[in-house]
């Protein structure tokens, strides 16, 4: 290794800067036959040290959750092996290079969520795989340096690893609980009350069906899956927090549910613990909006939608539901077509009008459980919970026939035509939240690419846009 590079360090943290101290003192040592050792197992080995990896790893059931998604198995073995043949062949030149590198991988593992003793653990597994070869090809004393010298280069990865992990995670820990305190509905009481009648609507169509033929009462709908019930799990949970309340009116749902698929000889029987536990629901509902505060830093300004402060949160949250549960979510990318030409013809208040007009139609057409986002300029972002890829292809064609067919109103009085470009992406699998926001986005670029006014949904043989456009690079 070339051991007269200049060392023109980038390193911005006091962290970054003591890594890369260590790890330009620990390369200067290494010796030529070193070198030529490491080379010629960065050729070697990595591929059977990615099948140890993934034997040893899927073993274990938590370590199986974050491994076993075929997405992140055809993603993750190829770039487990470039990061091995980087680590085992970098020299001074690179140590920049693997710090930047060692800091997104920390990054990655906190978006996903992957326990710190499961990266441990894995690393581990790696090095005394790597020594096994080590000590197969090269004479007692050169395999015992080049050993040392291994786990030394793994040690400053996972070091710098660990740290990028930790100022993630309290980033992310912060922000959580931001969002557990932020109120996500636009007007609490008018919400506080549409909730309660949607719980009402619900019990009062389960009467309709105890009271009318026998026939329809095993097929009354569960109140999980109701609007209700949605909008509980995917806004009312993760807004309210993990409460008492919250933990009880989970478990009401989930007992009522039970009432009503299991009626028995007479369902008649049953009625009365089924509206007491409704009571309770709707008593503890209202208890939560009591205590339920508004944060106004969460909202855009211009169209009082969420800004994209809290989506992290939210798509953290369903991946994490997706992989509890059989249901899924999806993630549509809007974009307003030509907004450049509204700005140019209008000035910035055309503009302002446009957006905030488009804003109102896509909030007056969400769904109870859904959120949208104004994620920056003239792009929105919808979370979609529990529909299928042709429910999220059919929601978001219709969102762009109804802004297609509302056009907006100028100052002036004028009629100005507005379309978007939709791209859709079901989350599938992946771990990582960021995955399913850069498919939504690609989706998006390819309705732009085939004309516009159209909606895309994303499929593997779509090319990522130009640039990073994910959430930690806005």
């Amino acid at each position: 290794m070339n051991t007269s590079s200049t060392r023109s360090s980038t390193a911005t943290t006091v962290q970054d800067t003591q890594v890369a101290d260590a790890w330009h003192a620990l390369l200067d040592d290494v010796a030529q036959e070193q070198v030529a050792l490491l080379r010629e197992l960065a050729h070697s080995a990595p591929p059977s040290l990615a099948e140890h990896f993934y034997a040893g790893m899927l073993d274990d059931p938590r370590a199986s959750r974050f491994l076993s998604s075929e997405q992140v198995q055809s993603r993750l073995k190829p770039s487990m092996l470039r990061w091995i043949t980087n680590l085992l062949t970098s020299g001074p030149d690179d140590v920049d290079a693997q710090i930047a590198e060692q800091r997104l991988i920390g990054d990655v593992h906190a978006r996903i969520g992957i326990p710190v003793d499961l990266v441990i653990r894995g690393t581990r597994m790696l090095k005394h795989q790597l020594y096994r070869h080590i000590i197969n090809v090269a004479p007692p004393e050169l395999a015992s340096a080049t050993i040392a010298l291994v786990s030394d280069l793994f040690d400053l990865a996972l070091e710098m690893m660990s740290h990028a992990y930790s100022v993630a995670r309290e980033r992310s820990t912060r922000l959580d609980a931001s969002y557990r305190m932020f109120s996500l509905i636009q007007n609490i009481g008018t919400e506080r009350e549409r909730q309660r009648a949607l719980l009402l609507d619900w019990e009062n169509a389960l009467l309709y069906r105890y009271a009318s033929a026998p026939v329809d009462v095993g097929t009354a709908p569960q109140l999980a899956q109701s609007e209700f019930g949605l909008w509980f799990s995917h806004k009312g949970l993760p807004s309210f927090g993990d409460t008492a309340e919250t933990r009880q009116v989970s478990a009401l749902i989930a007992s009522i549910d039970d009432l009503v698929s299991s009626p028995g000889e007479n369902p008649s029987t049953s009625l009365p613990s089924i509206r007491a536990q409704l009571a309770q629901t709707r008593a503890l509902i209202g208890m939560l909006f009591d205590n339920i505060g508004a944060l106004e830093a969460g909202r855009d300004a211009l169209t009082s939608l969420l800004n994209r402060r809290f989506l992290p949160t939210v798509l953290r949250r369903e991946v994490a539901l997706a992989s509890e549960s059989s249901g899924g979510f999806s993630v549509l990318l809007l974009d307003l077509d030509h907004f450049k030409a509204i700005n140019d013809a209008h000035g910035h208040d055309g503009g302002d009008r446009a957006l905030q007009h488009v804003a109102a139609n896509l909030a007056q057409h969400t769904r109870s459980s859904d959120y949208l986002f104004r994620f920056g300029g003239e792009e929105f972002v919808m979370v979609l919970g529990s529909v299928s890829a042709d429910q999220a292809v059919a929601i978001a064609d219709e969102l762009r026939e109804r802004i297609a067919a509302s056009p907006v109103t100028m100052s002036d009085g004028s009629k100005v035509p507005v379309t978007a470009s939709i791209g859709v992406a079901v989350h599938d699998g992946h771990p990582d939240y960021e995955r399913v926001l850069a498919r939504a986005d690609a989706a998006m670029y390819q309705a732009k690419r085939n004309g516009r006014n159209r909606v895309e949904l994303a499929t593997a043989a779509m090319v990522e846009p130009p640039g990073s456009r994910l959430l930690s690079a806005r």
